[in-house]
Parts: C-alpha cells; structure tokens; sequence
C-alpha cells in the first residue's frame, strides 16, 4: 500500500499553526529550549514536522490542534494588523476580548484604513482564500481627494498600470460628488499591498477615507467599529467556496 505524502511544516508554523501564538512568538519559545519533537529538543525554528506522525511537546506538554475559529472584526481606523508592535501602536489584537487562541488576519488592512478584517486559525483556509485564483471579492468605500471624472472611472474599471503591473478590471460606482471630492465604490478581487490607494494614485488623485464593506459574502451588518463576531457555519461554507470556472452554470 502507498504511504501517504507527509504533511511538512517548518517548526514554527506548526506552532503556529496549532493556535498557540505568532510565528515571532514561536521562534522565541523554541530558541528558549522550551520545545521537543519526538522527546528530542529541538532549538531551529526551521526544522521540518511532519504534521501527522511528529510529536511535538512545549514545555513538556503536547501541543494539540486547536478548534478552528473564524473572527470578522470591524477594525478601526489607527490600529495595525501585526501582533505586536515595536513603536507601540495599537494592534487588532488587543481587541479581541475573549479570544484565548492565537487567530492570523486573512490578508491586512493598513494603519489607516477601517473596516472588515477576517481573522483565523485555520492556515489551510485562509492560504486557499487569499490565493489569486480564489478571486475573493473585496469592496471598499473610498473618498478621493479630487472630483475624478468618468474616463478617470473607466481606467479603473477596465484596469490600471500599477508600479507591479496592470490591475485586474475592477467593479466601480459613483456613490456622489460632494465639493471637491469623488466618493466611489470599488470592488477588487486581488489583494496587493495598499492597492486601492495606489489605483487612485495612479490617476494622480489620492484616498482620503477607505473602508473595507464586505469580503465576498461578510459585510459590515451588525458590527459597530471596533467589535467582533465569530462567523456562522453559513458563512464560513460560504467564504471557502471556491470559484467556478469561466464557462460553467
């Protein structure tokens, strides 16, 4: 009978992975000498597990799966997306209340920008909905620093030259012009750092308010700033379905 393929992690990433911490916080505990695999102590963050054969033990005691979660927070503008910040900002982290198991976000969303954040521990799932292919759709409410006019929209729809390539054609609409400002709504189904705000760049205007509104089927209903909510079976279904491909009903 042919022997299953292994299922390799660097040593970090299974810790990870298991819900107990960051990478950054993993490394930490293994380089302390505070992690075993296979009763052997192992001080290389790198070293390669085998998911389903390794035993790995932290502090003499075995590290286990954790129950899968799946978060969606409301961030607020002003905090930052990583779990710890050296320049003591604050971070999303320290909004969930509650949450006893180490959740990584699902794509980010600048210091500046507000709005939805998917959080998990579930690595294969958010791996799987953060690939290009997914084509995850991401709308975003946007207030432009200048009046930008229908051809300057029509760039964006169709796609834009960005400093990495063109854009993918992105859904747009006018929401109103109020003074000198355009406030639109955009919806992509990539995710590059800070793409939004360079798509407006592009058409030599600038963001001046960006909010995330919805992650495929999640929006904002519900939520005020700054709160969170696990996600329904519904929804997670919902969220890990994979796009069909062009041509099919």
């Amino acid at each position: 009978m042919k022997q299953p393929e292994p299922q390799l992690k660097t040593l970090d990433r299974y810790l990870s992975k298991a819900g107990l911490g960051s990478r950054t916080e993993a490394r930490s505990w293994i380089g302390s000498g505070r992690v075993k695999v296979n009763g052997r102590l192992i001080q290389t963050p790198d070293h390669w597990v085998d998911m389903a054969r390794d035993k790995v033990t932290l502090d003499g005691k075995p590290v286990a799966q954790a129950e899968r979660r799946y978060v969606l927070l409301y961030k607020p503008k002003g905090y930052i997306t990583t779990y710890k910040d050296p320049e003591g900002r604050p971070t999303v982290y320290q909004l969930l209340k509650g949450v006893d198991q180490f959740l990584g976000t699902v794509g980010r969303l600048d210091l500046d920008t507000s709005g939805l954040l998917l959080m998990t521990n579930d690595t294969a799932m958010a791996e799987e909905v953060t690939n290009p292919a997914h084509k995850l759709e991401k709308t975003y409410l946007v207030k432009a620093a200048t009046l930008l006019t229908d051809e300057q929209l029509d760039q964006l729809r169709n796609g834009i030259e960005l400093s990495d390539g063109p854009t993918l054609p992105a859904q747009v609409k006018r929401v109103r012009d109020a003074g000198k400002h355009t406030f639109l709504e955009i919806t992509i189904t990539e995710g590059r750092n800070r793409q939004v705000r360079r798509m407006l760049e592009a058409l030599d205007s600038k963001v001046l308010k960006l909010v995330r509104v919805r992650i495929g089927p999640l929006t904002l209903e519900g939520l005020t700033i700054g709160q969170w909510r696990e996600l329904t079976p519904a929804e997670i279904t919902q969220i890990k379905k994979k796009p069909k491909p062009k041509g099919t009903s």
